[in-house]
């Protein structure tokens, strides 16, 4: 007898592959977020209306204690005072309220001249208007 001519054929077993990594979009395909572009003035109104709502301090503490010691160092002949934080945190108080009082004024004054743009004219009739006690000198 012959052995037979037909066999059986085995099958391979298929093969798993894992599956796919999720496709990483090329530099050239990634496009970059883009910006929100306000028109002009939005901006300006939108950072507006966020410091009229804040509370906190819009100056640096640091700068601004180093222009106080600078200020008094001047004034005392060279003489370096100590400041405690206390004291300069309400200096820096004082100083932010009268300066916003101050600009608040001044651009009333810009727009009783009809202009948009704060000038450093309108500055001055501000504190020319306040007198010698509200306007410093």
């Amino acid at each position: 007898m012959r052995p037979s001519s037909h066999r059986r054929k085995t099958r391979t077993p298929r093969r798993v592959t894992p599956p796919a990594p999720p496709p990483v979009p090329s530099p050239q395909r990634r496009r970059a977020r883009t910006r929100r572009r306000y028109r002009p003035g939005t901006r300006a109104l939108m950072e507006i209306r966020k410091y009229q709502k804040s509370t906190e301090l819009l100056l640096r503490k640091l700068p601004f204690s180093r222009l106080v010691q600078e200020i008094c160092c001047a004034f005392s002949r060279g003489f370096n005072y100590r400041w405690q934080s206390m004291a300069l945190l309400a200096l820096q108080e004082a100083a932010e309220a009268f300066l916003v009082r101050l600009f608040e004024d001044s651009y009333l004054c810009t727009i009783h001249a009809k202009r948009v743009t704060l000038y450093v004219q309108d500055i001055q009739l501000a504190r020319r208007i306040r007198g010698i006690f509200d306007g410093l000198g």
